[in-house]
C-alpha cells in the first residue's frame, strides 16, 4: 500500500485510535458507574440556577394576556366576526385582498368534515344545497350559491349538538395524551382498561366540558362535585411502559419524566423535556424548575413493582420525597425540591403559586388562574390549528425562543381571552371560528397578483386547502359506501389484518373481532397498538403514540395510492357503493339521476356537465345499460381522486 497516500493515512490513524480506544475505555466506563453510584455532595440545601432576567419575563408567550383593540379597516363588508377585523387588519397595508366565499357545496363539505371527520351523507348534502330559505345568496364575483347567514349558522349548529363531534375532537386530545391500548416496547403488552379513558374524552368533548374542568379533573383525579373520579388521570401515564424492566426504580424515574414532559409541552406549550439532564439551552427553564414541576405527581405515582402496569394517578400514604436529579441521572439523588411552577410564569416573588392544597390541588388552579397566560394561548391557538392545519404560531408545543412567533398577536390574544370569558368552552370557540368571514373563504387565490403577495397564506387570503388526517380517510371511505357502523363506546375493535402483518405480531395480539359490523365502526374505536398501527392509518401519518404529538406529519408517498386503489378496504367500499346505487335505480330515466347520487355521495356536490358526459360515457353500454363492473371502477376512481382526499 502506498503510505502516502492520503486513504492510507486516515486508516493508520483510524487504527491506532481504536486500539487506544480498547483499552482505555473500559477504564473510564468502570470509574464513571464507580462515580454515579456515589452520592452527591452539595454545598448548599437548594439547587444553584442562574438568576432570570426581565427580558426573560418579557417574552411574548409570558406576558399577561392583553385584550386587543379593534384597528380601523377600510372594508366594513367582509368581516362577519371580530376575529376577522385583526385578520383584515393585517392585509389591508399590504394591499391584499381576501378570497371570495366559497360556495355552498365546498363550505358545506369543509365544516361538516371538520366538526364529524365525515362526510355529509346524500340527504344532508342534499338538504344542505337545496337550503331552507326561499333566498338564494349569489356571490357577486363568482356568481356561484352561497350560504345564507342563517341556513349555515343552523348546519354549524346541528354539526356541534351531534355526538359525531366528540368522536372527531377527541382524537386531537388523544395524540397530545400519547393514548393506545398498550403499552408498547418489545411485548406491547395490552391495557384492557383504556379504552374507558378514550370514552371519557370523547364524552367530555360532547357535552362541552370546560377546559378548565377538563383538564383538571386529569391531573387531580377529582370530579366536578369534588368525589374522587381517577380515570381521567390516565392522561399523565398514557404513554409507552416497560412492566417487566430490572430496574424498577428507573422505570418510575422515566414515567415520571416522560409525564412532566408531556405536562409542559401540552398544556404551558414549554419544552420541559429537555431540561430533565441539563437547563434548557435557550429557554429560561432549569433543571430545577423541572423537577420541581416533577415533583407535583411525585407522590402520586407509587413505588412501581416488577410486571405490574401503573396507569392512574393515586396520592400515596407515605410517598418518596420529590428531588433534584444531577444530570437526570436516576442513580446520582440530589436534595429534596418543593413543588411549583416554573419560575418565570411565577412572578419575581412566586406569589401566585400557594401551598395551602396538595400539589396537584394547586397545579390545577394555578393552571388556570389569571396570572397564567400560556394554558389559554396554547388551547386557543390549538383550536385555530384544529380548522385550518396551522396554528397562529406553527410551533403549538414550543413557545420558546426557537418555537415560532404568532403571526397575528392580536388575533391570539383576543382568541385567548375570549375562551377564558366564555366559561373555557371548546364548542364556542369552535363555532365563532367556523361562522367567521375567513374560515368561509374559497381556497382559490382571487388572483396570480394575490397569490404572489401571500404565497405561503401566512395573512390567511384564501382557506388551506389540505389533505384529511387519516382517520377522516378511512371514516370518510366508510361512510360514502354505506359501510359505516355508528355504535359508539367500548373496548378496542380488530379489523382483519393482511396476513403479512400478521405474522410480524406475537400470538394472540391481534384477535379478529368477531362482529362483523364492528370491523366498520370509526377509526378511533379501532384497537390502538403501539407497535403496529392499522396500514391505512399508518400510511396517512397517524403518530405512533410513543410521544406527544401537537401536530401531525403530512407526507405524500406512493403507498398511500397504492393502499388507496388495491387495499381490501378500498375495493369492498367501492363494491358497496356501486351496488346500492343499482339496487335504487329503477329504470332507464334514473341513470342520470344515478350520476347525480354518486357525486352527492362522494363530494357533496352535483356533477358538472362535462364529467356528468365522460362518466355516463364510461359506464353504459352501447344497449343503454349500466355496466356494474364499470360503475365499480367509476366509484374507486372518485374514492382514489384528489378532491376525495382533499378538503377545500
Amino acid at each position: 500500500m502506498n503510505r502516502g497516500w492520503p486513504g492510507a493515512r486516515i486508516t493508520s490513524r483510524w487504527r491506532n485510535l481504536t486500539r487506544f480506544a480498547a483499552c482505555v475505555v473500559p477504564l473510564l466506563v468502570s470509574r464513571s458507574v464507580a462515580v454515579a453510584n456515589e452520592p452527591v455532595r452539595f454545598d448548599a440545601e437548594t439547587v444553584a440556577e442562574s438568576p432570570l432576567t426581565a427580558a426573560d419575563r418579557d417574552y411574548w408567550a409570558y406576558r399577561p394576556i392583553q385584550v386587543p383593540k379593534a384597528t380601523a379597516i377600510r372594508d366594513q363588508v367582509w368581516p362577519r366576526s371580530p376575529l376577522d377585523l385583526f385578520v383584515l387588519a393585517r392585509r389591508q397595508d399590504r394591499g391584499i385582498v381576501p378570497s371570495v366565499e366559497a360556495p355552498r357545496e365546498f363550505l358545506l363539505r369543509r365544516v361538516t368534515l371538520a366538526l364529524w371527520g365525515l362526510p355529509a351523507t346524500e340527504q344532508e348534502a342534499h338538504d344542505g344545497l337545496v337550503g331552507d330559505s326561499a333566498v338564494q345568496a349569489l356571490d357577486a364575483t363568482t356568481k356561484s350559491v352561497v350560504f345564507a347567514c342563517d341556513d349555515y349558522e343552523r348546519i354549524v349548529d346541528r354539526l356541534l349538538a351531534s355526538p359525531r363531534y366528540g368522536e372527531r375532537t377527541a382524537q386531537v386530545w388523544l395524540d397530545l395524551a400519547r393514548y393506545a391500548d398498550t403499552d408498547g416496547f418489545e411485548h406491547d403488552l395490552t391495557r384492557p382498561d383504556a379504552w374507558r379513558y378514550r370514552d371519557w374524552v370523547i364524552a367530555s368533548k360532547n357535552r362541552d366540558l370546560g377546559y378548565d374542568r377538563f383538564v383538571m379533573a386529569q391531573i387531580t383525579g377529582r370530579a366536578e362535585d369534588g368525589s374522587e373520579e381517577l380515570l381521567p388521570t390516565m392522561f399523565g401515564l398514557a404513554g409507552p411502559d416497560m412492566p417487566d424492566m430490572n430496574d424498577q426504580h428507573e422505570r418510575r424515574h422515566q414515567r415520571l419524566n416522560e409525564l412532566t414532559a408531556t405536562v409542559g409541552s401540552v398544556l404551558l406549550g414549554m419544552q420541559f423535556g429537555c431540561a430533565q439532564c441539563h437547563d434548557h439551552k435557550y429557554d429560561p427553564l432549569s433543571q430545577g424548575d423541572f423537577f420541581r414541576l416533577r415533583a407535583v405527581f411525585e407522590s402520586a405515582i407509587p413505588i412501581l413493582e416488577r410486571d405490574k402496569p401503573v396507569h392512574q394517578l393515586v396520592e400515596q400514604s407515605a410517598p418518596e420525597p420529590a428531588r433534584f436529579w444531577p444530570r437526570g441521572d436516576a442513580r446520582r439523588p440530589g436534595p429534596i425540591v418543593s413543588a411549583a411552577p416554573p419560575r418565570v410564569l411565577c412572578g419575581a416573588d412566586g406569589a401566585n403559586w400557594s401551598r395551602e392544597k396538595s400539589a396537584r390541588d394547586e397545579f390545577a388552579r394555578w393552571l388556570f388562574a389569571d396570572g397564567n397566560p400560556l394554558v389559554a394561548r396554547v388551547a386557543a391557538n390549538r383550536i385555530w390549528q384544529f380548522q385550518f392545519g396551522r396554528g397562529l404560531f406553527a410551533t403549538p408545543a414550543d413557545v420558546g425562543n426557537m418555537g415560532a412567533p404568532p403571526s397575528h398577536p392580536e388575533l391570539l390574544e383576543l382568541l385567548a381571552d375570549r375562551f377564558r370569558r366564555h366559561g373555557w368552552s371548546e364548542k364556542r370557540l369552535h363555532r365563532e371560528i367556523v361562522l367567521s368571514a375567513t374560515y368561509r373563504q374559497s381556497s382559490q387565490p382571487t388572483d396570480t397578483f394575490h397569490r404572489d403577495l401571500d404565497p405561503d397564506n401566512i395573512f390567511w387570503s384564501r382557506f388551506p386547502r389540505r389533505r384529511l388526517d387519516a382517520e377522516v380517510v378511512r371514516d370518510s371511505i366508510l361512510s360514502v359506501s354505506g359501510l359505516l357502523t355508528s355504535d359508539m363506546g367500548g373496548a378496542g375493535v380488530m379489523p382483519p389484518l393482511p396476513s403479512e402483518l400478521l405474522g410480524t405480531l406475537l400470538k394472540g395480539q391481534w384477535s379478529l373481532s368477531p362482529r362483523e359490523a364492528d370491523h366498520y365502526r370509526r377509526s378511533i374505536y379501532l384497537f390502538a397498538r403501539r407497535n403496529l398501527r392499522y396500514p391505512i392509518l399508518e400510511v396517512f401519518d397517524r403518530p405512533d403514540a410513543n410521544a406527544s404529538c401537537a401536530s401531525r406529519s403530512l407526507s405524500n408517498t406512493a403507498s398511500q395510492a397504492l393502499l388507496m386503489l388495491n387495499s381490501e378496504l378500498s375495493q369492498r367500499a367501492a363494491g358497496e357503493l356501486a351496488r346500492r346505487l343499482l339496487d335504487e335505480m329503477t329504470d332507464v330515466a334514473s341513470r342520470r339521476e344515478l350520476i347525480s347520487r354518486l357525486f352527492l355521495a362522494v363530494y357533496q356536490r352535483a356533477p358538472d356537465p362535462e364529467e356528468r358526459v365522460l362518466l355516463e360515457r364510461f359506464i353504459v353500454d352501447p344497449s343503454g345499460t349500466v355496466d356494474s363492473d364499470r360503475l365499480r371502477d367509476a366509484c374507486l376512481a372518485l374514492l382514489n381522486s384528489n378532491e376525495f382526499i382533499y378538503v377545500d
